[in-house]
């Protein structure tokens, strides 16, 4: 039986983000039989404190697991691992600064998941991009095996520090749902949408996804825009929301976590807009990939990788505008690359093997 401890996520059940999808998949029926998790959580971020989730042990630590306290909250999972644990799986590089120390006596399997090249984010001051891009650095060069999520990432390590990556994406096959045609026709009506005759869009509100960019082109058309986002965390996603509200077709939305609710926005839309410009494989975009709906995804390396060059691409607002007025896109080929390379039972098998 191996012992696998992780750590770095805000923990599971997942109510976050990509990372904390990722173990919330790649446990329960999609862990083979001689693999045993221990998942560090936060216990700021769970009124209820299981013990154990989809076979996996929970252990909390009493801090935020993200913004300012993030690294410490990861080194103080790192200390508790008491070097018990067959496999430490890091998730994120944040917490990868104290690796040095924490090879000392952790003498085991190493594997650090360094995720989408943290410390190129616009939302980072000078100190934080140096901070993530030293941590990034010192989990490279202590880990065992360095996972990367894209082909971008991937030979963006061989090529700054001549390492060899595995590579291993996300799932998004858990995006699957059965719902009710009624319940269907429920939550369209509540939107005030009809089916096929929309765009959405799901992402943080950042300047990195390029919501601006997305909006001021939707703004120029008479076609519906869904957007679903954290608007109220920062002073740019108030000041959009202030700005785009007033535009009938642009309906912007707080984040919604209910996974019926968004299945039903999602499948039903007419296409699926993805702006992100930072990161390696965004997990929003493969979960968009297995409704088979037309994708339009900002032009960068990453999102080229994961869709295999078979979507279509903006690099601003002109662009973006000019395949909004295209009568007919297609994104039946977005289905057949999910299910090829995106399912969680192929993911989890995938971590594994290098356990």
């Amino acid at each position: 039986m191996k012992q696998v401890a992780i750590i770095g996520t805000v923990g599971v059940p997942a109510n976050y983000g990509g990372f904390e999808s990722l173990v919330e998949n790649i446990l329960g029926d999609n862990t083979s039989q001689n693999i045993e998790y221990t998942v560090f959580c936060s216990s700021k971020a769970y009124k209820s404190k299981l013990q154990a989730y989809k076979g996996a042990q929970l252990k909390y630590i009493n801090i935020n697991a993200n913004g300012p306290l993030s690294t410490l909250y990861d080194i103080i999972s790192m200390l508790k691992t008491n070097n018990k644990y067959d496999v430490a799986l890091v998730l994120g590089v944040s917490g990868c600064i104290f690796l040095p120390f924490f090879r000392l006596w952790f003498k085991k399997k190493l594997i650090v998941n360094i995720d989408g090249l943290e410390h190129k984010r616009e939302k980072w001051g000078k100190f934080a991009k140096w901070f993530l891009r030293k941590s990034e650095a010192m989990a490279v060069k202590y880990a065992d095996v360095v996972i990367a999520d894209n082909k971008g990432i991937q030979d963006y390590v061989k090529k700054t520090y001549n390492k060899n990556a595995a590579m291993i994406a996300y799932g998004g096959d858990h995006v699957a749902r059965e719902v009710s045609p009624e319940q269907e026709a429920m939550i369209l009506q509540e939107y005030g949408l009809e089916k096929g005759k929309y765009a959405i869009s799901v992402c943080r509100i950042e300047p990195e996804n390029n919501c601006h960019v997305i909006l001021d082109a939707f703004s120029k058309t008479n076609k519906k825009l869904v957007y679903i986002g954290n608007w109220e965390r920062s002073e740019y996603g108030k000041s959009l929301k202030e700005k785009y509200s007033a535009y009938k077709n642009i309906c912007i939305h707080a984040p919604e976590y209910d996974l019926d609710t968004l299945y039903i926005l999602r499948s039903n839309a007419e296409t699926y807009v993805h702006g992100h410009s930072a990161g390696g494989t965004n997990p929003s975009l493969v979960e968009a990939m297995f409704f088979g709906n037309p994708i339009i995804a900002y032009d960068v390396v990453y999102n080229r990788a994961t869709t295999e060059d078979s979507a279509y691409y903006f690099k601003n607002s002109e662009e973006l505008l000019q395949l909004l007025q295209k009568k007919e896109l297609d994104g039946s080929i977005m289905k057949q690359i999910a299910e090829k390379k995106y399912t969680w039972k192929n993911i989890a098998a995938q971590y594994e093997s290098l356990y």
